[in-house]
């Protein structure tokens, strides 16, 4: 189950397993041995599908009724059950009324069973979250999901996205500064798992990855992260590493990490955040941070992958002037263009990166984008190429924002 903006998980799921399609405009296909929510910013929950059939509720209904009473018939302890209900033309006292049925069924068989109420058709991620539907035998949240031409999946999920853990590492970081900008740990998490394919960019082997299915660690607080691998020849590179969002995600996911910034204090609040990520986390990941400018920095070899938010230029309040947003956007492609320039003579032919760029949402939803989007050939890169969502859906934005970051795809020719 995707989040907001389904076409960026879409995105990194292809990047992440190669071998995804579409079920509805929200849902997602996964062909894989098994699967770690946890790694992936853009998933909000995931089932392992079992069962399929074609038609409406109650079609849906008696089969998970039979299906699961007899499945749970002889189940030793309680059982948590949550119901999520995607696609139908059904009341939320129908999807709830499934679950009484089950549940009367069971305690026939002297099964005892704890039902979550459903204030909607689906629980929202924090109601999955919080009663850890998923993350144990007896916490088990089915997902029934519904397409357009009638085909329904039912899928027993294996978590949800742990935004515990996820706020923790966004307003618990000990130095943080909105001035420049405050880029979600969910979308750093993405942007990681856009650039590093499993599939081979830069020929790198699922082996030589972070498993997407590594088990889960816990902090001292008791929130879950996803597990670091052994992966200390791989290093990702931030060339505008701010206050270290994208390099902490990134140990998180088991990479050594190396970040620049122009400014001393960006950089002082990257090692102090990167210092806390690691005594929190109890990370061992190889980490480098110093001053410099990405329009001529000359950068420490070797650099696997590149992954940063480059410049964005001045928020936005309100859709600026033709003049104003001419201005802005000239200086920002200058900027962004200086450092293509200058990183590219610097990687080696395939190397991936993923870049975010600004682009300006005008009142009509339209986006204006920097020229460089038209040349990168020219600065001597490619443009990867998804089958599932075309390059212009990867624009992450929250509908009360002007500027938002477009996420450019690349490999160095």
């Amino acid at each position: 189950m995707l989040g907001r903006q389904p076409a960026l998980g879409m995105a990194e799921l292809e990047r992440t397993f190669g071998d995804v399609t579409w079920f509805t405009d929200s849902a997602a296909c996964v062909m894989a041995d098994s699967f770690d929510v946890t790694r992936l910013g853009g998933t909000l929950k995931a089932g392992v599908v079992t069962g399929e059939l074609s038609g409406d509720w109650r079609r849906a209904s008696e089969h998970i009724v039979k299906y699961y009473s007899n499945k749970w018939g002889n189940f030793e302890g309680k059982l948590t059950l949550g119901i999520s209900a995607y696609g139908f033309k059904v009341q939320t006292r129908d999807i709830q009324k499934t679950g009484v049925i089950l549940k009367q069924r069971l305690r026939a068989k002297k099964v005892s069973m704890r039902l979550i109420p459903n204030v909607d058709a689906a629980h929202n991620t924090a109601t999955s979250h919080h009663n850890k539907l998923g993350l144990a035998p007896n916490k088990v949240e089915l997902l029934i999901v519904r397409n357009k031409s009638g085909k329904v999946i039912i899928a027993e999920s294996v978590g949800a996205q742990n935004i515990t853990a996820l706020a923790a590492r966004d307003q618990g970081r000990p130095k943080r500064d909105a001035f420049v900008g405050m880029l979600p740990p969910k979308l750093a998490q993405t942007m990681v798992n856009l650039a590093l394919s499993a599939s081979g960019s830069r020929n790198l082997s699922p082996a030589e990855l972070p498993p997407s299915t590594a088990p889960a660690v816990t902090s001292e607080a008791g929130e879950t992260v996803p597990k670091t691998g052994n992966h200390s020849d791989i290093t990702i590179l931030d060339p505008f590493c701010g206050t270290g969002v994208i390099l902490q995600e990134a140990a998180l996911l088991g990479y050594n990490v190396y970040g620049t910034d122009l400014a001393d204090k960006m950089v002082d609040y990257s090692k102090v955040n990167m210092d806390w990520l690691s005594t929190k986390y109890n990370t061992s990941r190889t980490y480098k941070i110093e001053v410099g400018d990405a329009m001529d920095t000359k950068w420490q070899q070797p650099i696997d992958a590149v992954v940063c938010e480059g410049y964005l230029g001045q928020p936005f309040s309100a859709p600026p002037s033709p003049a104003k947003l001419t201005e802005v956007r000239g200086n920002c492609d200058h900027i962004m263009g200086k450092f293509l320039t200058n990183i590219g003579a610097q990687l080696k032919s395939g190397t991936p990166l993923c870049v975010a760029i600004p682009a300006w949402r005008s009142t009509d939803g339209s986006f204006t984008h920097l020229p460089l989007v038209d040349n990168l050939a020219k600065l001597g890169y490619k443009q990867i190429e998804l089958k599932n969502v075309r390059t212009a859906e990867l624009l992450y934005y929250r509908e009360d924002q002007v500027v938002a970051r477009e996420l450019l795809i690349l490999e160095k020719i």
